[in-house]
């Protein structure tokens, strides 16, 4: 998939430890292009998510040991994402920076807002319901902030995550994995030439 992406602001990253093996390519410049492999049917989709309403080429490959638990191949699937789009914005250059906004799936409503700010800061506000997890094998709801909390803190935002309301698990993760790429999608684009600080850096 490498040839296939925009290398104009591109991430690669590769990550290794005696748990996980991730490869992770994110091309912000791209059509929404997604090849995801976690071996976490349900993780893939939110992270296709991420890709589709980013408007990035985004390609996942993890393989990690599921036969213990799922929160490994989240978690450093999540880093290595996080630290492509930090590489892939490289100076941050022309960008908006700031993004906000609700997104609603069906009766979930998530209120998003973000900084690319460079300074890793979490608040996640979004009670989960009581449920099953999700999928085979299976993806606990509650990861669902661990791995949108290591993405942030990986790619060095500010990001404030709150439900406004909801009652269905998979709807709420999914209308919070969807409405932050909108918002990224707005924060990375290119509307300038200058840095967006008054320091000078990001």
């Amino acid at each position: 998939m490498a040839e296939q992406l925009n290398t104009h602001r591109l991430g690669r990253v590769a990550r290794t430890t005696k748990e996980t093996t991730v490869n992770v390519e994110i091309s912000l410049d791209g059509s929404g292009l997604a090849q995801i492999s976690t071996g976490l049917p349900f993780f893939d989709h939110m992270l296709e998510q991420l890709a589709r309403h980013g408007g990035f080429d985004l390609m996942v490959a993890t393989t990690g040991d599921l036969d213990v638990d799922s929160h490994h191949t989240v978690e450093d699937t999540s880093l290595a994402l996080g630290e492509a789009l930090r590489q892939a914005l490289g100076d941050k250059k022309g960008v908006r920076r700031f993004a906000s906004g609700r997104f609603p799936l069906d009766e979930a409503l998530i209120d998003i807002a973000l900084d690319l700010s460079g300074r890793p800061h979490v608040e996640w506000h979004v009670p989960m319901p009581e449920v099953l997890p999700l999928g085979t094998p299976p993806f606990d709801p509650q990861l669902a902030e661990h791995a949108i909390a290591s993405f942030a803190t990986s790619a060095a935002m500010t990001l404030h995550v709150d439900l406004v309301r909801g009652r269905n698990a998979h709807h709420i993760i999914e209308a919070a994995f969807k409405g932050l790429a909108r918002c990224l999608r707005d924060a990375v684009r290119i509307d300038g030439t200058a840095i967006p600080s008054t320091k000078g850096v990001l």
